[in-house]
């Protein structure tokens, strides 16, 4: 992108290569090299340039395309990368200044159709499960901390001047302007969707309600993540899934800011006080969004190991996480999500309790060790209602609140003995007397929804963004 935003400043300026290279002493085959992303200038060769071209360094330095006709370009260019494309074994067409912006219009809607004819799904359920562990083995390395994520993140909120604290509207919208978007609210927002981008306008359209249990303010976060984080078409559904992580990350990242949020959570871990449901106070935000932002700071910074699990009250798991050695059911590929968890952990046991909306505190012997765990049943869940559990091994209960629990369970899963088989007795009893009619779950038989952003219906998008193009 720096590429193409340094060839549109040059070229508003009447500059030719050989003229721009005479102001930062460079020869025309070096700019040439860098203009085309082929080279990446050192930070001192960037404020060279910005000086001669009279714009600030930021201004090279943005994620988006200086202009319609530079998205064009980069677009076409990516679509020649495509398999769809080479298959074709034509070669390469290389876009100079005499080629009419029509002409680029029409190639990149015609590559993008041929995207389309020929997409498939995105992957089977295998291939999505097998990408779903991996990516979760991936998070257990790095203990659920993404350093480039964080900075990210940061980079945003100083940009909006962000002094701490809870992020309001106001500084939200901030935070977006100044990566030069707006934020639009629409009724209308095609349901295939949680945000959509008028890349066209530099315009997110979101719904003022949540959307899927997250919050305007989380969808908006997202939206805008993808742009800064130099996200493009996702290449597969492994590809599509990281994305999908990495935005929630940024989004989580910049609600709650690793610079507020540590030394709050260091400071309650110093009065052995931690607890999720203060940072949803203090930041305000969803406990699940709370639950998520604890593992990605409290191993890192904390020195505490931690385990985070999203069920129903069936106990089918939705997401989890570990890198405290909790073992999680999984299937022969390591896949954890649709397994049902054992009915003695907290996430299943917060279901009966008295207030399923407060936290819920217990402890649980497992094969792999006792586990503290404060689970709660989310308020933004609706009706389906979902668990969120934090859970961390024995001896770091002392740092959180509610160490004092005396509820004890004790869990021997994968054993079927422990909750997946009925007592013998029970069994005998009823064994060939019951008759139940299962409810139907068309999911089973379905396959993954097709194109590079599964589910996603191209003709609602592009007949809303038709109806929205005047606003």
């Amino acid at each position: 992108m720096f590429g193409q935003r340094l060839r549109h400043a040059r070229r508003a300026r009447g500059l030719t290569l050989a003229d721009l290279g005479a102001k930062v002493g460079r020869t025309p085959s070096v700019l040439s090299l860098i203009e085309n992303g082929k080279r990446e200038p050192r930070l001192s060769l960037v404020e060279q340039l910005a000086s001669a071209l009279g714009v600030p360094v930021s201004e090279l330095l943005k994620k988006q395309p200086p202009s319609r006709r530079a998205q064009l370009e980069i677009a076409l260019e990516q679509a020649q990368r495509d398999s769809s494309y080479t298959a074709l074994g034509l070669p390469e067409l290389r876009v100079g200044t005499r080629v009419p912006t029509d002409v680029l219009e029409h190639l990149v809607a015609l590559a993008g159709e041929l995207r389309a004819q020929r997409a498939k799904p995105t992957a089977t359920p295998e291939e999505a499960r097998t990408a779903n562990a991996a990516l979760r083995g991936s998070q257990r390395e790095r203990d659920n901390y993404f350093a480039p994520l964080e900075r990210a993140a940061a980079a945003a909120l100083a940009k909006a001047g962000y002094a701490g604290g809870a992020l309001t509207q106001g500084m939200l919208l901030s935070v977006v302007a100044g990566h030069g978007f707006s934020v639009r609210f629409a009724a209308d927002l095609p349901r295939s969707v949680r945000s959509l981008t008028d890349l066209r306008a530099n315009r997110i359209y979101v719904k003022q309600e949540p959307v899927g249990g997250h919050s305007p303010r989380t969808v908006i976060l997202q939206a805008l993540g993808h742009f800064l984080l130099g996200h493009g078409t996702p290449r597969d559904f492994a590809d599509f899934l990281r994305q999908r992580v990495e935005a929630n990350y940024f989004a989580g990242a910049v609600l709650i800011p690793e610079q507020a949020a540590v030394p709050f959570l260091s400071s309650a871990k110093d009065r052995r006080d931690l607890a999720v449901e203060d940072l949803v106070d203090v930041f305000s935000v969803s406990y699940e969004m709370a639950a998520h932002r604890v593992t990605n700071l409290i191993t890192h910074h904390l020195g505490v190991p931690c385990h985070f699990v999203k069920n129903d009250a069936s106990g089918v798991i939705y997401k989890a996480y570990q890198n405290d050695g909790v073992v999680f059911p999984a299937d022969g590929t390591g896949a954890i999500e649709g397994q049902r968890m054992c009915r003695q952990w907290s996430g299943r046991q917060v279901f009966t309790a008295e207030d399923r909306y407060s936290p819920f505190y217990q402890y649980s012997d497992t094969p792999s060790g006792t586990y503290f765990c404060v689970a709660q049943v989310d308020p933004g869940s609706g009706d389906a209602g979902y668990s969120i559990t934090l859970g961390v091994p024995f001896d770091h209960s002392r740092w959180f609140r509610g160490r004092e629990s005396k509820i004890r369970t004790r869990s021997r899963c994968p054993d079927g003995d422990c909750c997946q088989r009925a007592p013998a007795t029970l069994a005998e009893r009823w064994d060939g007397m019951a008759w139940p009619s299962a409810r139907a779950h068309s999911h089973v038989l379905s396959v993954l929804p097709s194109g590079a952003f599964p589910g996603v219906d191209d003709v609602d998008i592009y007949e809303f963004l038709d109806r929205h193009s005047g606003d």
